[in-house]
């Protein structure tokens, strides 16, 4: 890993500089605890029970960490001595991170465009292949239709170019809206997770992106074949000249034919009908209406079943061609239509749940879960969650974050109107949440974490929330399988090196050179998490601490399964008081308090964005030693899985 660049000779004399209040040339202790006050008061206004300045914190703590990184004994203290005592805490600078900015910038340019392809091929080339087989499954139909009609006189002579248009169109519909419904249905991603390659090829991740740009596409072909129709073959078909024509393919019963019986037969005014619902559903799904409301977006998407409908009869009448587009959308309108039936029942049954607030944007919910249901709840599926008392028809998508038995938590950023309401229901009248109705699980890409045997995690924000369920769901099964007894003592290897490199600060000692004991045969999971300040850490920080290998030796871990966890903050700090004790105060450990006093976590916390291309290099290199150290281990194969969350990308490799 790159070498740390500690505080320069200017930041260290800018800190002491911010210390001397009275300007005298020495720094009295009185001075130190005055801007360590200070600093606690910008960092953290509202004292948790992990933080020095808490009411419940004796003053002997703060000034045991005084002690411990001073280690100076006679005040006041020269500037010349204290700053010699600065640089000995090696305290990160704050210049380097722009420099790193530009070196991340640098290396992706310096990557090979050979290589570059590769990877991005890796990544995209399944999913740019089933885009691939979408348009050419349009394209076929839409070709094959064409050829067709331009072939067979005979529709031209009596339906003019309209009926080309039209049946080109009609054509590409036809797989359009198939893969348009059959992206609604959550059951069938479900169960297509279970298979790695066809997960592989098909992104079920974007299947909400994909359903709006196959809508965009299908409302284009609907439109564009009711102009064939209304300006083509309806006018062209209702010509006095063409009726001995129309009669040749639809009957001498069929004439003469206006263009009013046209547009009122059975496939005329049902294909009108299902192209004025198709638009009705389109407005109202752009997102002033959705944000407008959630509600009447939702009723509306319903008019999509009678929608269907009229597409069904659109064809029964088999004027051009047998009813082709009722099978295409057989198999996906039941497949929608029996999930929705199932979530409108699901909806009647109501779940008792409870709701705390965990920081000031997000909520936890938890609900006892029914022990019938269609799939078993597994940590990192979602589910979709409806409260009756803000509304009875709106559900909305969550991560399940932890699942232990019966019982599931989801975590709720509040930053909608609707999650806001919810936070509100807290608000005003404390504990008021009574029940929820609950439909799900649903597959969610983190189930393939199961699939491999090491895993590096890089995610950020609240969206790391499926991985910390399945972090728990590992080290709890893992702790079944092993007696506590046999549990050893953990070790500082997968710890960054800027980190164990402070043990002149930190007041823990090991006490001796434990080596690795990061498991052969087991998971191995590196788990690198971003927040933008570290306020975001303490909602999650008891299930972190209750997962992770803490540093110290005298605290144990599983050896079945060894999580490394890594928070990085990204907030930055100009004051560069605020910045050297926000650092001592994380580093600060003790036996008795082994959590860090500023995050309140046993793992340790970096600041500022993490070199993602080194800590992916680091934990390659790590891996390709494991591969190598065990008796017999570097015959057997193993997958290592990369997941980037919320920061594009997801691959595995097997080594």
């Amino acid at each position: 890993m790159e070498s740390v660049q500690y505080l320069t000779d200017g930041e260290v004399e800018e800190f002491v500089n911010d210390l001397d209040k009275n300007n005298d040339g020495f720094v009295d202790y009185e001075e130190i605890v005055l801007k360590l006050d200070q600093v606690h008061n910008e960092i953290a206004p509202g004292a948790k029970s992990h933080h020095l300045h808490h009411k419940d914190v004796d003053d002997e703590h703060r000034h045991q960490f005084l002690r411990s990184v001073i280690g100076w004994s006679t005040y006041p203290i020269s500037r010349s001595d204290l700053a010699e005592v600065v640089k000995g805490w090696k305290v990160p600078s704050l210049k380097p991170e722009r420099r790193a900015e530009q070196s991340n910038r640098n290396y992706m340019k310096s990557v090979p465009l050979a290589r570059r392809l590769r990877a991005y091929w890796a990544v995209k080339g399944p999913e740019i292949l089933f885009i691939t087989f979408v348009v050419l499954t349009q394209v076929a139909f839409g070709t094959w239709q064409m050829v067709k009609y331009i072939t067979e006189t005979q529709w031209r002579a009596a339906l003019g170019w309209g009926v080309v248009l039209s049946k080109t169109t009609a054509g590409a519909l036809y797989p359009t809206m198939f893969f348009l419904i059959v992206s609604m249905s959550k059951y069938l991603p479900t169960f297509a997770r279970r298979s790695s390659a066809i997960s592989h090829f098909i992104n079920w991740d974007k299947t909400h992106a994909f359903h709006i740009k196959i809508s965009i596409v299908a409302l284009a072909l609907a439109t564009l074949h009711a102009i064939g129709h209304l300006t083509g073959t309806f006018l062209y078909g209702s010509r006095p000249a063409q009726q001995d024509n129309v009669a040749a393919i639809f009957g001498k019963d069929a004439v003469p034919r206006s263009y009013r019986d046209y547009a009122s037969s059975l496939p005329g005014w049902t294909g009108i009908a299902a192209l004025g619902i198709f638009w009705i559903i389109t407005l109202f799904s752009i997102p002033p209406v959705r944000k407008w409301n959630f509600e009447v977006f939702q009723l509306v998407h319903l008019l999509m079943f009678p929608m269907i409908g009229f597409l069904i009869a659109h064809g029964l009448d088999a004027l051009l061609q047998f009813p082709m587009l009722g099978y295409w959308l057989a198999f996906p309108t039941l497949l929608v239509f029996l999930e929705r039936a199932h979530r409108l029942l699901v909806g009647f049954h109501r779940i008792p749940a409870e709701m705390d607030i965990l920081d000031a944007e997000t909520v936890c919910i938890k609900a006892t879960i029914p022990e019938r249901r269609l799939w078993p709840y597994q940590a990192g599926q979602y589910v979709l969650l409806q409260v009756p008392q803000l509304s009875c028809f709106q559900w909305h998508p969550f991560t399940i974050a932890i699942c232990e038995g019966n019982t599931i938590q989801i975590h709720i950023k509040t930053d909608g109107n609707w999650s806001s309401r919810l936070r509100d229901l807290q608000k005003e009248t404390g504990q008021s949440l009574r029940c929820v109705g609950i439909d799900g699980p649903f597959g969610a890409p983190a189930q393939r974490f199961y699939e491999f045997d090491h895993s590096l995690i890089i995610g950020s924000g609240i969206g790391v929330t499926p991985f910390s369920g399945i972090l728990k769901d590992m080290q709890t099964k893992a702790d079944k399988l092993l007696p506590s007894s046999a549990m050893p003592l953990a070790s500082t290897e997968g710890f960054p090196d800027s980190y164990i490199n402070q043990a002149t600060v930190s007041t823990i000692d090991t006490g001796q050179n434990t080596p690795s004991l990061r498991p052969v045969n087991n998971r191995t999971v590196d788990f690198h998490w971003i927040v933008k300040e570290w306020n975001s850490l303490l909602w999650f920080s008891d299930l972190l601490n209750s997962i992770s290998c803490p540093l110290s030796s005298q605290l144990h871990h599983n050896p079945q399964v060894d999580i490394q966890i890594t928070t990085h903050v990204t907030q930055k700090r100009k004051n560069i008081s605020t910045h050297v004790f926000r650092f001592l105060l994380e580093i600060h450990r003790t036996e008795e308090h082994p959590e860090s006093r500023l995050t309140g976590l046993l793992n340790p916390t970096n600041f500022g964005r993490p070199d993602l291309a080194l800590v992916m290099d680091d934990h390659y290199e790590r891996m390709r030693k494991l591969l190598v150290s065990g008796d017999g281990f570097q015959n057997k194969k193993r997958k290592v899985g990369v997941f980037f969350w919320r920061i594009k990308a997801f691959f595995s490799i097997t080594l």
